[in-house]
């Protein structure tokens, strides 16, 4: 597990990439917030997380329970599932807009367009909706 990143991968990067040529500008990974958002958008109040399905038990075809060490692997994807719940509240108390983004919104047999997906992304960030999530189609 020590080789899997937890920062900058190519999903957050790709992502990054079209959200800067779309003009918005964005901090990363403010160790000051919880949760350490993947990107920071002070002029918007919004952050956003880009989540593997696998590692946030995310519902969908990505996502498949390990046949070995069962329990290990129900610890700590639950844990993990947990420490979304506290940093999401965390941030909407602290005055933040949170969207996530799920892998398979990017990859996978179910993926979104991605022109489409950082139309919707765009969207999201100008709007005044406090909370959002993008995931693949079904």
């Amino acid at each position: 597990m020590s080789g899997i990143r937890s920062k900058d991968t190519r999903h957050e990067v790709q992502i990054r990439k079209a959200l800067h040529a779309f003009g918005f500008r964005y901090r990363l990974h403010r160790r000051d917030l919880p949760g350490t958002p993947d990107m920071i958008l002070p002029r918007y109040r919004a952050v956003i997380f880009t989540h593997g399905c696998f590692w946030h038990g995310h519902n969908c075809h990505l996502f498949k329970w390990p046949a070995t060490r069962p329990e290990f692997w129900a610890d700590k994807i639950g844990g993990n599932q947990q420490r979304d719940r506290r940093v999401r509240e965390a941030l909407l108390a602290m005055g933040w807009r949170r969207l996530v983004i799920w892998e398979c919104a990017i990859k996978g047999q179910h993926r979104l367009d991605f022109d489409a997906l950082i139309a919707d992304v765009a969207t999201w960030i100008k709007s005044d909706l406090t909370e959002g999530e993008i995931a693949g189609g079904q």
